[in-house]
This record gives structure tokens, C-alpha cells and sequence, in this order.
């Protein structure tokens, strides 16, 4: 959420900003509204105040003896019009809150400007294209020759988009999960945490699902609970309402959850196998770190997952994403994509974020300084650590060997308990 005080004191700045994200967003109902509120609820003040000094005179007055009942016909007016006023602000806060909600992070001025995916930019790439005397298999026609996975059944069971892993396929998603889980556990230092798939609304609103992206999600709507698109929902809600030490940061989670996106917008996109599907399996990394240093924490986390790819010898490239690239909530990003040889195209496995203080606002996320005791909103990042559907994608169609086996990384064949696939 942006501040209103930033709104306030820098409305055109603001409207700059949202504007290099492509919003064509008017601050100027917002700043009326808030000005409207915020004078409504000084008067409601005022006869707060004026009331409770009449209140101490009636009380005075009926120790003496003496007739009050003016007095009190006039406190009942005007304890009316407090009334009709403290429903107006209430009216006038919650229309405001919705309209702050619906504005969308800024970009950094780092960022570069664009319109779309087309003016993203490189940043690096990582790895060579490995030489085949043989045509490469795509992972479709792989994973049914090795009865790796099975989307035929897994549609009868739950529909279009929801993978049925089976076999040796199912142990090599358990395998890059659990190694991915230890790899940055140990070699990063994160703390593993499991968190619960459903979350509470406001959970949803705190990271920015909600309320833009609520037709992307699945609800249950009887319990008001709404299944988690990320594990970034569940980790950054942990210190929700909290206000932790200077000496707590930064704070670095790490996650498997299963994920899960209707993808309402996501009609006439490349739907095949795992290229795009309604429910998958990742890993998620998150940090609260402080505002200073939150810069310097994207590019370790951008570090973080590259890692995971480079141990796994897969050719990926780093992208910038322009500022009309950019999510709802994130001031900047970069995206991790894997060369995919049997589809022969770049497939994105991760988003790395910084979201400055966006998400931390909604949640009510601070810390207090050592220096001065002054309280301060954290700044919240998140990366995946990596999405498996892709990476298995990239893996199967990178490592495969002529006679149609695949051979296991070497840092995955402990987590596998064998050198080849077959």
C-alpha cells in the first residue's frame, strides 16, 4: 500500500510513478476523499470534545441542585450529530482504504521504462547448450515414454492444468524439492518453515492478491479462506501485526508449498504439459529486511536462485523487468528463465521482488530501531526458490541421453538415489 502521506505531500510524483506502470490513475479522488475524511473527523473531534465539557457541567450542576434539563436536551443533539458524523468518517476511511488498496506499487527509479515483456532487459545468462547427435525429445512425449506423469488422468480426476505425477516422476519432484529446501537451508541459511496452503483474506491482502487478483485464485467461499497462489502469501503474513527488533533483521524463510492460480487472464497462452498449469510445486523464498539494505538483498536473492540452477548445470539467463512488466506490488524485479531445448524456448522458474515497504503497510509489518526507538515499516522480498514445473521441463530435455534415459544431476542423486532415469 502507498502511503497517503506520500499522496498527500507528493500527489504528481505519485501519479508519475504509477504512470511509468502503465496506470492512468487520478490521485485527485483520493486526495478529496482524504481531505473530506480527515475534516469530518476533526469537527467529530471538536464535539467530542464540547460534549465531554458540557458533561462535566450537567454533573456539576446536579450536585448543586440545579435544573440541567437544557443542558442535557442540548448533549443529546449533539451527541446525534457526533453520531451522524462518526458514521460518515467510518463511511469515508473505508472508501478510502479501498482505493489506497487498489493502487499499485511504484516502480525504483532503476528501473527501465517499457511498455511490455518485449522491453525487459537482459541482464546475464549462465551456462552452454549442450551438443546431441540426436534429436532432442520434448517433455511431453519424454515423460509418457518414461511414465513419468500423466495429465490424461490427472484432468479426469480434477480438470485441465492439474499434473498427475507418477513413478519415478513423482520421486523426482519429492527429490528437487527436498533438495532445494536443503540447499538453502544450509548453504544460505534460511529457515524452513510449512506453512498452511489456505490463508485468511486479509493475508491475501497483506502481499497484494487482494483484491486485484481475485478472480486468479481459488476461494472457499463457506470458510472465507482463500488457497495460496505462493508460499509468499502464508511466509510474509508470519509478522503480520508485528513489531520486531532492529536486531531480528534481516529475517530469511524459506518454503515448499503446492501453488495454486485459476489464471484467469491467461487464455490463448501456451497451455501444453507443464508450460502452464492450475496447480504446481515450489519452493519460496522470503525476506524482511531493513529499508536500507533492501537493494543489496534483491541482488542476493536474484544470487540465491541462480544458485539452484547453476548446481544443476541448467542454462538459464537473468532478465530485468521493465516498469509495465512489473507485478502489482513490486518495485522491482528480475525473473529467472531456463533454456528448454526440446521446446526450444526460454521458461521462466522464478520472479525475484522487491516490494519496499508495499507489502509491509497492508500487513502492518514494522521493527523499532536501536538508535532512536523509532518504529519503521520493514522491507519485504521474494524470490522463488525454484518453481519445479519448468525446471522439470528444462532438466528432462537438457539431461536426456540418446537411448530416451535421463541422467540425474550429480547434486540431485542423493535426493534421487540414482545416476539415470530410465
Amino acid at each position: 500500500m502507498l502511503s497517503i502521506d506520500i499522496i498527500r505531500n507528493n500527489p504528481k510524483e505519485v501519479e508519475q510513478g504509477l504512470a511509468r506502470k502503465g496506470e492512468k490513475l487520478l490521485i485527485s479522488e483520493i486526495i478529496k476523499l482524504d481531505e473530506s475524511y480527515r475534516s469530518d473527523l476533526a469537527q467529530a473531534n471538536e464535539m467530542r470534545a464540547e460534549r465531554n465539557v458540557a458533561s462535566d457541567k450537567i454533573a456539576r450542576a446536579k450536585k448543586l441542585g440545579e435544573n440541567s434539563d437544557k443542558a442535557i436536551n442540548a448533549m443529546r443533539k449533539l451527541s446525534q450529530q457526533i453520531k451522524v458524523l462518526e458514521e460518515k468518517t467510518q463511511s469515508s476511511k473505508n472508501e478510502l482504504d479501498q482505493l489506497l488498496l487498489g493502487l499499485p506499487n511504484i516502480p525504483h527509479e532503476s528501473v527501465p521504462e517499457g511498455k511490455d515483456e518485449k522491453n525487459n532487459q537482459l541482464v546475464r545468462e549462465w551456462g552452454e547448450t549442450l551438443d546431441r547427435d540426436f534429436n532432442i525429445i520434448a517433455h511431453l512425449e519424454l515423460g509418457k515414454a518414461l511414465s513419468l506423469f500423466d495429465f490424461e488422468r490427472g484432468a479426469k480426476i480434477s480438470g485441465s492444468g492439474f499434473p498427475l505425477y507418477t513413478g519415478k516422476g513423482a520421486k523426482l519432484e519429492r527429490a528437487l524439492i527436498n533438495f532445494m529446501l536443503d540447499f538453502q537451508t544450509e548453504q544460505h541459511g534460511y529457515k524452513e518453515i510449512f506453512p498452511p496452503f489456505l490463508v485468511r483474506p486479509e493475508s491475501a491482502v497483506t502481499t497484494g492478491q487482494l483484491p486485484k487478483l481475485a478472480d486468479d485464485m481459488y476461494a472457499s467461499e463457506k470458510d472465507d479462506l482463500w488457497l495460496i497462489p505462493t508460499a509468499e502469501v502464508p511466509l510474509t503474513n508470519i509478522h503480520q501485526n508485528e513489531i520486531l527488533s532492529e536486531d531480528q533483521l534481516p529475517i530469511n524463510y524459506t518454503a515448499y508449498s503446492a501453488c495454486f492460480r485459476r489464471e484467469a487472464g491467461s487464455y490463448g497462452k501456451d497451455t501444453r504439459g507443464f508450460l502452464r498449469v492450475h496447480q504446481f510445486n515450489k519452493v519460496e523464498l522470503v525476506k524482511f529486511v531493513k529499508p536500507e539494505n533492501s537493494y543489496k538483498e534483491l541482488e542476493k536473492l536474484v544470487g540465491q536462485a541462480e544458485a539452484i540452477l547453476q548446481s544443476l548445470g541448467l542454462k538459464y539467463r537473468v532478465i530485468e523487468l521493465c516498469t509495465g512488466d512489473l507485478s502489482f506490488a513490486a518495485a522491482k524485479c528480475y525473473d529467472l528463465e531456463l533454456w528448454a531445448p526440446g521446446e526450444e524456448k526460454w521458461l521462466e522458474v522464478s520472479s525475484c521482488s522487491n516490494f519496499e515497504d508495499f507489502q509491509a503497510r497492508r500487513g502492518n509489518i514494522r521493527y523499532r530501531r536501536n538508535s532512536d526507538k523509532q518504529v519503521e515499516f520493514v522491507h519485504t522480498l521474494n524470490g522463488s526458490g525454484v518453481a519445479t514445473p519448468r525446471l522439470l521441463v528444462a532438466l528432462l530435455e537438457t539431461y536426456q541421453n540418446k537411448d530416451g534415459t535421463i541422467a540425474i544431476p550429480e547434486p540431485l542423486q542423493p535426493y534421487f538415489g540414482n545416476e539415470v532415469l530410465d
